[in-house]
């Protein structure tokens, strides 16, 4: 995975993040529970904490840890799919069995940041 993959990815999903965040504080608000819009902003808050993450990986990327950090990146971007994916799914659908999913993509976070710092010792 190229460090303009990997930085590229991380723009797309921070900017996505944002919007999520906006969706939910001014389309949401008023039409879920506050239990919901939690979650929502939730899956929101950590997307945004892992599309810096995966810039960090990125910057790894190009100073000696390419194959740390891209598996981080992987890593980052599947939990970005699994753990935020399925807050956003949850929220809007009201559908708690969706709530399985999402310690699979927080799974996916935790082995992403133990790669990372893995890696880290490469620079």
């Amino acid at each position: 995975m190229s460090t303009r993959f990997l930085a590229g990815a991380a723009s797309v999903l921070g900017a996505l993040a944002v919007a999520a965040g906006a969706f939910g504080a001014h389309a949401l608000r008023s039409q879920i529970t506050p239990e919901l819009l939690s979650a929502f902003e939730t899956g929101a808050r950590y997307q945004m904490y892992h599309a810096l993450a995966l810039f960090g990986a990125a910057w790894m990327a190009g100073h000696g840890a390419n194959p740390e950090a891209a598996w981080a990146g992987r890593f980052f971007i599947l939990g970005t799919i699994l753990f935020s994916g399925s807050l956003y799914a949850l929220a809007l659908t009201n559908d708690h069995r969706l709530g399985v999913v999402t310690p699979i993509g927080g799974a996916c976070y935790i082995v992403g940041w133990i790669v990372l710092a893995v890696g880290a010792r490469k620079i």
